[in-house]
């Protein structure tokens, strides 16, 4: 992969203070608007000079296939665990931290807004936040997705048969064909689990997510439910592997965390925002979530 070290341009973005990196055009092959090439040991294939194990934010697209595994990846402050071919899609604008690149193996794909016409992008689901980061395709998916990333590659790499407007149209093309599979495999998997999800921790979820910055309460989302404690803690662990104040303070720790990175709120004032009316609770709660005070949390990210 193209190193991107000598990128310009590295700036702050939104006023939050979170540094972000844009496409580095002028290291892919022939200027265009895409990378591709291998993760792994002895390739440089990110910026030399960005904080990766920090949070930062990206003005492109990123998709990594894994060849191995298991790595960690913070995406929106939300952690994703991927395992050998699995594949993490991230989109322009989100924040994101590596977990340190010597365990990062396969492919990766970076790809600039405004590379592909827009009734391709409009038919990808390039900009659908709603869909999961992290995808885990069956062997039959997987196959084709390799398979149609090498092909990708190899036109990239192919700067010598054609001239470069038709070598540019023909990586739109192929790029085009990896992406639609690639947004089959999002939509797919996102409505199979609304699918296969509990009703009972569906509607719990739901309510929690409606309900998480006043109410944080497991009889009082019970209740609202029509559901026994017991009932609700079987389908919540059964779920997520937690209990149901677990997942509430897991969501409330979410949003504190977003707030604290991405506005300049008073940490009180972020406290109220999830439910804290006193800053000195909101600090004692975020501190046994984190181990790190909203103060030091905010600091770091920064």
């Amino acid at each position: 992969m193209a190193d991107m070290a000598d990128t310009a341009d590295v700036r702050a973005d939104g006023g939050d203070g979170i540094r972000t990196f844009p496409f580095p055009v002028d290291l892919s092959v022939l200027g265009v608007g895409m990378q591709v090439g291998q993760m792994g040991t002895g390739r440089t294939w990110h910026a030399a000079d960005a904080p990766l194990e920090r949070v930062h934010r990206i003005d492109f697209h990123i998709v990594m296939l894994f060849d191995e595994g298991p790595v960690r990846h913070m995406i929106d402050f939300a952690e994703y665990e991927a395992h050998a071919g699995d594949v993490v899609w991230i989109r322009p604008g989100q924040v994101h931290r590596f977990s340190g690149t010597g365990g990062y193996r396969g492919t990766v794909l970076t790809m600039q807004p405004g590379f592909l016409p827009r009734a391709t992008v409009e038919a990808t689901g390039l900009y659908r936040y709603d869909l999961p980061p992290l995808l885990h395709p069956d062997e039959a998916q997987l196959t084709a997705l390799r398979s149609a990333l090498a092909q990708l590659q190899r036109e990239y790499e192919d700067t010598t048969t054609l001239p470069l407007s038709l070598h540019t149209a023909v990586l739109r093309h192929s790029l085009t064909a990896f992406l639609l599979r690639l947004a089959h495999l999002a939509a797919s998997s996102a409505e199979a689990a609304r699918q296969q999800g509990d009703t009972t921790f569906t509607l719990f979820r739901d309510a929690v997510e409606k309900g998480f910055a006043t109410n944080h309460s497991v009889s009082a989302y019970a209740d609202q439910l029509g559901y026994s404690r017991r009932t609700l803690v079987r389908a919540v662990r059964a779920a997520t592997g937690l209990t149901p104040k677990g997942f509430i303070d897991k969501r409330v720790i979410l949003e504190a965390k977003r707030l604290l990175a991405h506005t300049d709120m008073a940490i009180g004032r972020v406290g109220v925002a999830v439910g804290f009316p006193d800053a000195a609770n909101f600090s004692k709660f975020f501190h046994q979530h984190t181990e790190v005070t909203p103060a030091v949390f905010r600091a770091e990210i920064r």
